[in-house]
């Protein structure tokens, strides 16, 4: 009896103790923590991402004119510490190290958080409250960090080289998801943006701002009026539709009517102006409206005039 309890007490200890051995050997070893080890062990295996890096505008600061601690590490302080990359002989997804390629697994958060490290003030200042950031959007999406694409903001995607290369590859990258903006730019009547005379950016701020629509400007009429600076008035006798809102009547993208305007003339005035006082068919052949500006042949000053008779704006 007493063998046989000594017997089943051996084996509950040797059975424990395997199972202990073979559970350490299962779980994989512990990385000590990451050292820095120079960007020149980064080059002698990355020759050509190095390369090109250099000929960057980011990768010119890091490499030779760097500020500060962080700016001297150069690939580590975007990626990370290396050492436990190099002690394992490399490869895409070893050592621990922070990627940005669409593979890499890293969240978006994660990717931007590094990127937040530098770019957290200007207009980057309100990015994690904009719609980009809360759809999940990262900075690699939109911008490319190791080769030079354009000569500002490192744009990723770029259409053909032409004498206004940068401003067209601004809105070829905000096309690849804002679709139906690409589409009004093609319309009759647009604003000249694929012609290089304007960019997104002029209005909006595509990292974030306190304004509607991420405009820069407080509304969509102090927009406006940075170029179109004879509407801004004050008038002695205002329009109010279009004190309230130029996208009242404008479509600022592109529209297939003149002017921009949502609706042809005269149906755009009739929205709001019924035709008491001009009992005439709007499109009929002896019509005032159907010929050159249709209403504003008489109400020229629409926008607001300073006329001491211009209560229906016609000087």
């Amino acid at each position: 009896m007493k063998r046989s309890l000594t017997a089943a007490i051996l084996c509950s200890l040797l059975l424990g103790y395997a199972q202990w051995v073979w559970s350490a050997a299962a779980e994989p070893a512990q990385q000590s923590p990451a050292t820095y080890v120079g960007n020149e062990v980064c080059k002698a295996c990355h020759v050509n991402q190095f390369e090109k890096f250099s000929q960057t505008q980011m990768g010119k600061i890091f490499l030779f004119n760097a500020r500060n601690e962080a700016e001297k590490r150069a690939c580590e302080s975007c990626h990370g510490a290396g050492s436990n990359h190099v002690a394992a002989g490399g490869g895409k997804g070893v050592g621990g190290l922070i990627t940005f390629r669409k593979d890499s697994g890293e969240s978006a958060e994660v990717k931007n958080e590094v990127c937040l490290g530098c770019h957290q003030r200007g207009v980057q200042t309100y990015w994690k409250a904009s719609p980009h950031a809360g759809r999940g959007m990262a900075c690699v999406d939109c911008h490319t960090l190791m080769e030079k694409t354009t000569d500002r903001f490192q744009l990723a995607k770029v259409g053909d080289r032409t004498i206004f290369f940068n401003k067209r590859a601004q809105t070829e990258v905000c096309g690849q998801c804002h679709l139906q903006r690409k589409a009004q730019l093609q319309r009759s009547s647009h604003m000249p943006l694929k012609e290089g005379a304007l960019t997104c950016t002029d209005c909006h701020n595509p990292h974030g701002s306190p304004n509607p629509s991420q405009l820069k400007q407080a509304s969509v009429n102090e927009t406006c009026y940075l170029c179109h600076t004879e509407r801004r008035g004050p008038f002695l006798h205002e329009h109010p539709p279009v004190r309230e809102n130029c996208a009242n009547c404008h479509e600022p993208h592109g529209s297939v009517n003149d002017r921009l305007l949502k609706v042809t003339d005269p149906r755009l005035c009739t929205q709001c102006h019924s035709y008491a006082q001009h009992p005439v068919t709007p499109r009929g052949k002896n019509s005032p409206f159907f010929f050159n500006r249709s209403c504003t042949n008489c109400h020229s000053q629409i926008h607001g005039s300073n006329h001491p008779s211009g209560t229906v704006f016609e000087r």
